[in-house]
């Protein structure tokens, strides 16, 4: 069984930055898909940004483009969501998320081919 525990979400000004943070607990395959989504109030979940093993690049929603950066520790035990020049439409429970396997392109979006969740860590950012 997989375990996913985020962390580094807060309250911050227009501007600031966080850095977020996935513990992943227990053993994924060396094939695998890693994700971050997030959900505002009264919103459907979003993706926000995707890393696949054996990938040189990451993937990201339109909006956080030049702002966010996914990346991940080659032990495979962190992935994180570094999060510059946050706007107040960033706000919303931030998820990270694991696929057991390197999900195709066209379904890497999509939450619903994700296997593991954390429980969400909140960014509010403030105007």
């Amino acid at each position: 069984q997989v375990q996913l525990v985020e962390s580094g979400g807060g309250l911050v000004p227009v501007g600031d930055s966080l850095r977020l943070s996935c513990a992943i607990g227990g053993r994924i395959s060396s094939s695998h898909t890693m994700a971050w989504f997030r959900q505002a109030p009264g919103k459907e979940r979003e993706f926000v940004a995707v890393i696949r093993s054996g990938d040189s690049r990451a993937y990201y929603e339109d909006s956080v483009k030049g702002r966010f950066t996914i990346s991940r520790d080659y032990a495979k035990t962190t992935v994180s969501l570094q999060m510059d020049r946050l706007k107040p439409e960033d706000t919303a429970v931030y998820y990270c998320a694991v696929h057991n396997s390197r999900l195709v392109l066209s379904a890497l979006r999509f939450a619903d081919h994700y296997d593991y969740w954390g429980q969400g860590t909140q960014v509010t950012v403030s105007s």
